[in-house]
């Protein structure tokens, strides 16, 4: 559905490709993770994947059509949900009857339902202004979510959330994914989102090192305590002893660890680039 094709960005103050030939296809019905280290691109790609900046050739285009080209069709069918933003000192009413009419499946219904779930309560006189940055964002959020964009990216959406609201976040997403919808989440906040993800792509240095569905990584990886005889793509010591990202077994399924696998992708880049093209 959104296809990243011979991407190739740069910034002219720090010179050279930031990204250089990335290619890259995200298709409905999944939720995105997407992890890099900082500097790694991650926000620059979404800026990308939006329309928001222009590459230096290539293109991303969502059914065929140039996100660039920020086509009315297009842009009502993409949500952003920012790092950082700001809302205007307005009632959360006065807020959804100006932006509301840019998206057509836009649903007061949902917004209700998805601040239930943050437990917000239904007061749309609410201003906005006045809600603390928490709050703030949980409201974002619900708006974004009823939009019923196809595409819904965030970046970072769970920084400034307290504990009882990741939970929630993660409810709602839950609450808001359906077969026709793709969703992408960029974070460093990897445990609040790894029950919710479908998929995950790493990004280093403008190359895809891992892109795979969570039942293709359970398959190929084991994530667990050492045993001898292993021969561990990363090691993790804990006080239970070390823990270990290495080959599954046949018949052999453990949970995925992100932070696990994000840090033995970055060690190992070529041994699980070989193991996942391997067994293809």
């Amino acid at each position: 559905m959104l296809s990243i094709s011979n991407l190739n960005f740069s910034y002219k103050k720090r010179g050279g490709d930031l990204f250089h030939d990335l290619s890259l296809e995200l298709t409905a019905g999944n939720i995105y993770g997407l992890l890099g280290k900082n500097g790694a691109g991650k926000s620059t790609l979404i800026n990308l994947m939006t329309g928001l900046l222009t590459p230096k050739s290539g293109e991303v285009t969502l059914d065929g059509v140039n996100v660039r080209d920020r086509l009315p069709k297009i842009m009502s069918d993409i949500y952003l949900i920012p790092e950082e933003f700001e809302l205007p000192r307005l009632t959360l009413k006065q807020y959804v009857s100006i932006n509301a009419p840019f998206y057509p499946n836009f649903s007061s219904e949902d917004l209700q339902r998805y601040l239930d779930i943050f437990e917000m309560g239904s007061d749309m006189d609410v201003k906005l202004h006045s809600l603390s940055m928490g709050q703030r964002k949980k409201v974002f959020i619900a708006f974004a979510f009823a939009t019923n964009t196809r595409v819904l990216i965030m970046d970072e959406p769970t920084n400034g959330l307290d504990i009882p609201s990741k939970s929630q976040f993660r409810k709602l997403v839950s609450s808001g994914m359906t077969d026709d919808k793709m969703m992408l989440i960029s974070t460093h906040q990897v445990r609040d989102i790894s029950e919710i993800l479908d998929h995950v792509t790493i990004i280093e240095q403008s190359q895809v090192l891992l892109n795979a569905s969570i039942a293709d990584i359970t398959r190929r990886l084991a994530f667990r305590p050492m045993s001898e005889g292993d021969q561990p793509l990363f090691v993790q010591p804990s006080v239970m002893g070390s823990l270990v990202v290495v080959p599954a077994q046949p018949d052999e399924e453990t949970a995925v660890d992100l932070e696990m696998l994000f840090n033995a992708t970055l060690q190992n880049p070529e041994a699980i680039n070989q193991l996942f093209n391997a067994l293809k």
